[in-house]
């Protein structure tokens, strides 16, 4: 933890997600909205970012997490897209459809995102504000929910700072995430 008592809230307009992209570059954690729920967002290539997710939201290091990508061709650097997962992801992409596929040997990403596992799973989100922001970070970001484990997706601002509030550097706020669901996760 940054050591911080107070997350701040900004937000989600260019200021906002310019300094949510230097925290996150800078290995902080970010509650993002995005068109399901609030996501705990942390560089994916930074083991140490990634340490914090789980710190943070006391999530068992065995349980993976989504990585969230711009559009296929990154996902094609991390994962093997099979032609399955490609015509899923040019049907649902962007949007709320996770993929869970192979891991690349070669893929630049923390160990921890995939838990253990030989699996990774990606997602490409349709809000403007994740798009934004990981395009201004120009790396992957791992974002599970961002809530402590066990408690309900937050869908506001609000929700996020109920149980992470100290928790986490900044939360981006852009009102209620229109979904209030999680993606589907799909293997291929």
């Amino acid at each position: 933890m940054s050591g911080k008592n107070v997350t701040e809230v900004r937000l989600a307009d260019a200021a906002g997600i310019a300094k949510a992209a230097r925290i996150l570059e800078s290995g902080g954690l970010v509650a993002v909205p995005t068109e399901t729920v609030y996501g705990l967002a942390a560089r994916a290539d930074s083991a140490d970012a990634v340490a914090r997710i789980y710190e943070a939201k006391g999530r068992p290091s065995l349980n993976p997490l989504i990585v969230h990508v711009p559009g296929t061709e990154q996902a094609g650097r991390l994962a093997e897209l099979t032609a399955p997962a490609r015509q899923l992801a040019a049907s649902h992409w962007p949007g709320p459809l996770t993929l869970v596929l192979p891991r690349r040997r070669d893929a630049r990403l923390a160990e921890a995102v995939s838990a253990g596992l030989p699996t990774l799973a990606l997602r490409c989100p349709a809000h403007p504000v994740m798009s934004a922001v990981i395009a201004g970070v120009g790396a992957p970001l791992a974002a599970p929910s961002a809530n402590r484990s066990g408690f309900v997706s937050p869908t506001t601002a609000e929700h996020v700072l109920a149980t992470l509030d100290g928790r986490i550097d900044a939360v981006l706020d852009a009102g209620p995430c229109p979904a209030g669901l999680e993606s589907t996760i799909v293997a291929v």
